[in-house]
């Protein structure tokens, strides 16, 4: 059996209930706040017959690591990702999805931009995230937390070579665009309605050179004001929504 995990926060724990009740071993709550939102959140959990234990705001926070745990902290067992991204593309191919919207992140090890990442994700509907192992931050309570559920709902995938991740990619016919300071060509002339993955380094180096030198194309996103570049998770974001607008008939 895995190692037991925390997650802490009214969302992420929120969405673990919804979505996989069975996994959690018990619920930390702290029972001086009797706000509305706790009143709902524990009447969820005891309908989803979750153990709960009462906690000071000193424990959560130990127990969190965090103390932005907003009174509500649990332990859960690690949802298995039954899927490779393999599979995922096949199972997207399968259910006749024809346009797969990737989101690539090279170099993001910060957890506050990764649960900032996929959150974004899941609210442009990109169907996963995928990263290098050696230049990435894994799945943790901080992403957990600021990802607000969207590390329970969006498929990540840390991979071995990310180069040649990309070029398996583009076998199956997805349009790699990286974004790059430099790139010639503005985002919003890019077409993004086909299948598509969005390339974004880390905020600073950016991609790294092998990364850029395997994309289809680069882009930049317009730059109006004295600032040089955005927040990772910003730029995901102004890239995610560019495409879903592409693709909103």
């Amino acid at each position: 059996m895995s190692t037991p995990k925390v997650l802490f926060g009214f969302h992420a724990v929120g969405v673990r209930l919804k979505t996989a009740p069975q996994s959690i071993i018990e619920i930390y709550y702290e029972p001086t706040r009797r706000d509305a939102r706790m009143r709902q959140f524990l009447e969820r959990a005891r309908e989803a017959g979750a153990r709960l234990i009462e906690a000071d705001g000193l424990r959560l926070a130990k127990l969190s690591g965090s103390h932005g745990h907003q009174g509500v902290a649990a332990r859960v067992q690690a949802v298995q990702q039954t899927q490779s991204l393999d599979d995922l593309l096949d199972d997207l191919e399968a259910r006749g999805v024809t346009a797969p919207l990737l989101l690539v992140l090279d170099g993001v090890t910060d957890p506050h931009n990764l649960g900032a990442c996929l959150r974004v994700a899941d609210g442009a509907g990109a169907h996963a995230v995928i990263a290098p192992k050696d230049h990435a931050v894994g799945i943790n309570a901080t992403v957990a937390k600021v990802a607000s559920g969207a590390a329970e709902t969006v498929p990540y995938f840390m991979v071995t070579n990310l180069a040649r991740t990309l070029n398996e990619l583009k076998e199956r016919g997805i349009w790699v665009i990286g974004t790059s300071g430099d790139a010639d060509q503005p985002l919003y002339q890019a077409d993004l309605k086909g299948p598509v993955a969005l390339v974004l380094g880390a905020e600073g180096p950016g991609m790294r050179q092998l990364t850029a030198k395997t994309c289809d194309a680069l882009v930049h996103i317009p730059m109006q004001g004295a600032v040089e570049s955005l927040n990772v998770s910003v730029a995901s974001a102004v890239c995610l929504y560019e495409a879903l607008r592409q693709r909103t008939p």
